[in-house]
């Protein structure tokens, strides 16, 4: 089977078959190929906690980013599992991502960088660019993510802000002062 998106495929501390790439490359071009262009990209990350394995599955396409991770004893289950996150999350905001990707507004390029000792331990450093978005546009992107916090550049004021969900499942912005 052809797939139009690039897939890349890493293992920490295991080893991956052929057979596995194959079937992941097979699943992501039938389940996701109706929703993405050529240039999507799909990186599937597997690693092991004691008995299961837990896959992170990351698709980027025209600038926004999609990403679920699950654990299961066996790695077909936690793929498809991975797959069902991300249509369910394409489905719940068809409209608003209807727009992002044909405005392309956010293109939140990550890239690991090692850190230095300390006192506490920072396991790992994210640089992104910046790039202008609403208070809305910020939130949808978070929530894609799967995360609980975002930072972006507020489009209006040009400043770097931080939305982030609250407990109470609201969500609440982090602007700098102008004193």
């Amino acid at each position: 089977m052809i797939t139009n998106m690039t897939v890349q495929i890493t293992a920490k501390k295991m080893q991956i078959s052929q057979s596995f790439t194959d079937y992941a490359s097979e699943r992501l071009s039938a389940k996701l190929d109706k929703f993405f262009g050529d240039d999507a990209k799909a990186k599937l990350t597997l690693s092991t906690i004691k008995n299961l394995i837990v896959l992170e599955l990351t698709v980027t396409y025209g600038g926004v980013m999609f990403r679920a991770e699950q654990s299961a004893e066996d790695k077909n289950d936690a793929l498809d599992a991975c797959i069902d996150k991300i249509i369910r999350q394409i489905r719940k905001n068809k409209t608003k991502l209807a727009k992002q990707l044909r405005d392309n507004s956010f293109a939140d390029k990550f890239e690991d960088t090692p850190d230095e000792q300390t006192d506490y331990t920072v396991i790992k450093r994210k640089k992104f660019e910046l790039r202008p978005m609403s208070v809305d546009e910020a939130i949808l992107q978070m929530n894609l993510l799967g995360h609980t916090f975002f930072m972006f550049k507020n489009a209006e004021t040009g400043d770097v802000n931080v939305v982030y969900k609250r407990a109470d499942e609201d969500y609440a912005v982090l602007e700098p002062s102008k004193d």
